[in-house]
């Protein structure tokens, strides 16, 4: 059953999670920390991240977090469990985005998360890699063509074997920091599931009424997937700070003058987890059919939210 059949499928909330890809040089302890204890709970998927090369100190470009594939194959075997590695557009050919496919089809890796990813540092506005995808939905058409066994050089090899890679995306509440209003940004991502997006995972939020209001919006573009939330716990005092300006998001008053008020990253954790675990039961309320947690650095507090939750 693919990542989509299981939320399409899903009688009461379900949850999953996302996890980053070591940094280079570091081993799999940290995946390993931060699973183990949420294997409790019974995950229906890992979401696996991929990042694109960026800028060092010295003005090189580097990929500071590379092993996406590997993870997700290491992550399948050693759990068990659905993984859903992260395909970039940004920083990779069509040609590298079909060997990475290739290569995820030979592991039996078929439930993959489109993006378009971001601009390189001090590299705005986006611009996508010679002969590579600008937008998800030109991603979400190359993997189609793989799906009905058309490869980049099929004339080449002649018949080619169909995949079958079932496809998420991104949406985002408050709308993609690129969009020019919400609307359009709404229009973009009807685009993307015409396309083949068979679900929809939410940037994070920390006010439901965005949530709510997306979905609502969504469904009047003609948007029937299903949405699902995106859940991170708030777990360092300068996140209230540093999570707007990198994601692009509004806290609610009432969360940034508490999070202010903080003298310290704990008591900002007793706070992130608090208001995390009101925003998780009042979307468990509303029968969302899976909640997903973001667990950078809160993997304890994403087990304190889901005891409390589900």
């Amino acid at each position: 059953m693919s990542v989509a059949e299981i939320i399409q499928s899903a009688k009461k909330t379900l949850f999953s999670f996302e996890i980053l890809p070591p940094l280079k040089g570091k081993g799999l302890e940290s995946i390993y920390n931060t699973i183990n204890p949420l294997m409790d709970f019974g995950p229906k998927f890992i979401n696996i991240t991929s990042h694109r090369e960026v800028y060092d100190a010295n003005n090189n470009r580097v990929r500071r977090r590379p092993g996406t594939v590997a993870v997700a194959a290491v992550v399948a075997q050693q759990y068990g469990i659905p993984v859903v590695p992260h395909i970039l557009c940004g920083g990779f050919s069509r040609k590298e985005t079909e060997y990475v496919l290739i290569d995820l089809n030979f592991l039996g890796i078929t439930d993959i998360f489109a993006l378009r990813g971001d601009s390189i540092k001090h590299s705005e506005p986006y611009k996508a890699e010679p002969d590579g995808n600008t937008y998800a939905r030109d991603l979400l058409v190359q993997i189609a063509d793989m799906n009905k066994g058309k490869y980049l050089d099929d004339s080449d090899f002649g018949t080619s074997l169909a995949t079958k890679f079932s496809c998420g995306v991104a949406g985002y509440p408050e709308k993609h920091y690129a969009a020019v209003n919400l609307e359009s940004d709404i229009r973009n991502l009807k685009a993307k599931v015409d396309a083949g997006a068979q679900y929809i995972i939410t940037q994070m939020f920390f006010d439901n009424a965005h949530y709510f209001n997306f979905v609502k919006q969504c469904r009047a573009e003609g948007i029937t997937v299903p949405i699902v939330p995106g859940i991170k716990p708030i777990g360092f005092k300068n996140q209230v700070d540093v999570l707007p300006q990198l994601f692009h998001l509004s806290l609610p008053q009432e969360l940034e003058k508490s999070l202010r008020a903080c003298t310290n990253d704990e008591d900002a954790r007793k706070i992130g987890t608090e208001w995390a675990i009101m925003q998780a039961k009042e979307l468990v309320a509303h029968n969302v059919p899976l909640l997903h947690l973001y667990t950078y650095s809160s993997a304890q507090q994403c087990v304190d939210i889901l005891k409390a939750a589900l």
